[in-house]
């Protein structure tokens, strides 16, 4: 992923959060499947399900930053703030509205070449 495209993720990231509500989790994960291809995943409270998150993120997407960008994307994974591998990544990394670089990992039973958390902060309990 180009400099420009993350800062752009960046971005959309501080929006949507501005809009609707903060992340727990939101990420963009380079499969070692699918080097070429990114997964965004993401974990709100106000998220109430997969479609409706990712419906949202589409449309967020071509909104702030451009269709051709969905291209780069794999898949859209919604996740719950409380999925014990969210709360495992909010402990071991807290950032928020920046860039977390992570390489050669594991995340969500899946092998991650490279991948960036954008943000990942504990939400309180609210965020079940």
């Amino acid at each position: 992923m180009n400099a420009t495209t993350l800062d752009g993720f960046i971005h959309l990231e501080r929006a949507v959060s501005r809009d609707k509500g903060g992340f727990a989790l939101f990420a963009l994960f380079a499969r070692e499947d699918l080097p070429d291809r990114w997964d965004l995943i993401v974990a709100a409270p106000w998220i109430r399900s997969q479609k409706e998150g990712a419906d949202y993120l589409v449309q967020e997407i071509q909104k702030h930053l451009s269709s051709a960008v969905l291209t780069d994307l794999s898949r859209i994974v919604v996740v719950k703030p409380a999925d014990a591998q969210v709360q495992a990544i909010n402990m071991s990394i807290q950032v928020e509205h920046g860039r977390a670089e992570i390489r050669n990992s594991d995340m969500f039973g899946v092998p991650i070449k490279r991948g960036y958390i954008i943000t990942s902060q504990r939400l309180g309990s609210a965020a079940k």
